[in-house]
């Protein structure tokens, strides 16, 4: 894989990423007859949508839901059972994501990317490196769960979002800190699995962006499965005992105490390695780079992305 910036390979548009933004801003510009290069860190693609957040979210929450529909009164499925079916479901999306991609002539090329310049892309793997020039870069490199110094994720008993695809369903208190969009649908999810949960939010409510009517009917519901509200309430230290429970202690000096602890609060854009310096993002009104997916920030959904992938 070894090559030089004079060898380049030319492409009307690359793609850094392959998540939902990346993938519908390839496949649209592939359709309109432009050579396209998708280049993605990971072995599989679909970025965090397939393989950490969207997919895997909502085949547990279908899992959950089965459960509850047929009756069962232990709504409890068990790790493996949850973590297959999981793997299942986001392997197929991976082939399909591989098949559309052959079918519309895209290469993929596997590595990570920088700039190399405004125009050429640095892809570098284990096998060496190779450099391909753009007319146009879309980067849509998604987001990272972001972490607190104060909380230690241990991906065992502290964890973030990421660690969905492993997450242990014989916990039997829950400490959820974080009243967004994700940390509201894993409260929902772990209460229909009756697993009492804790939800601590610094804000005065949850999901500060939607109507507040909606809001309070959401909070009874979820109030009547057993989940707890702490809003107006900020984690100073998150703790483990000697028995492995944790301890959230709060700045108002309550502790909250729990099997597990999920931290989902906020998003970190992944464009630490992408040399941005060197693609002169200054020059952005020339209409050279994009940027599309979580890594521009709000709201960080599949279904944002996708539209936003598709019309850059």
């Amino acid at each position: 894989m070894n090559g030089t910036n004079s060898s380049a390979k030319h492409y009307d548009l690359v793609v850094i990423g392959s998540g939902a933004a990346g993938h519908h801003g390839a496949i649209q510009a592939a359709k309109l007859g432009k050579k396209v290069a998708v280049v993605e860190c990971s072995i599989a693609l679909g970025g965090a949508s397939i393989n950490t957040g969207t997919i895997p979210s909502k085949t547990l929450r279908e899992a959950v839901l089965r459960s509850t529909r047929s009756g069962c009164t232990d709504r409890r499925i068990s790790a493996s059972n949850l973590a297959q079916r999981i793997e299942e479901v986001a392997s197929n999306e991976v082939r399909v994501f591989e098949s559309q991609f052959r079918r519309n002539e895209i290469d993929v090329l596997t590595g990570t990317a920088s700039f190399a310049g405004p125009h050429t892309v640095r892809v570098a793997n284990l096998e060496g490196e190779q450099f391909c020039h753009a007319d146009y870069v879309l980067i849509a490199t998604g987001s990272r769960p972001a972490h607190n110094d104060a909380i230690p994720v241990d991906g065992i008993s502290i964890i973030d979002t990421d660690a969905i695809r492993r997450l242990r369903t014989e916990h039997h208190t829950l400490t959820i800190v974080g009243g967004g969009v994700i940390g509201i649908e894993y409260a929902c999810i772990a209460a229909a699995m009756n697993i009492p949960v804790t939800l601590i939010e610094r804000r005065p409510r949850i999901l500060d962006f939607v109507d507040q009517q909606i809001v309070e009917a959401l909070s009874y519901h979820m109030r009547s499965l057993g989940v707890t509200f702490r809003p107006g309430e900020e984690v100073e230290e998150v703790a483990k005992s000697s028995e492995g429970k944790v301890c959230a202690k709060l700045k108002s000096g309550k502790q909250i105490w729990s099997d597990a602890l999920l931290y989902a609060v906020g998003r970190q854009a992944n464009t630490d390695s992408l040399n941005l310096a060197a693609c002169e993002l200054a020059a952005d009104a020339r209409g050279r780079i994009y940027a599309a997916g979580d890594v521009i920030g709000f709201p960080s959904l599949s279904s944002v992305a996708m539209e936003q992938g598709r019309v850059t």
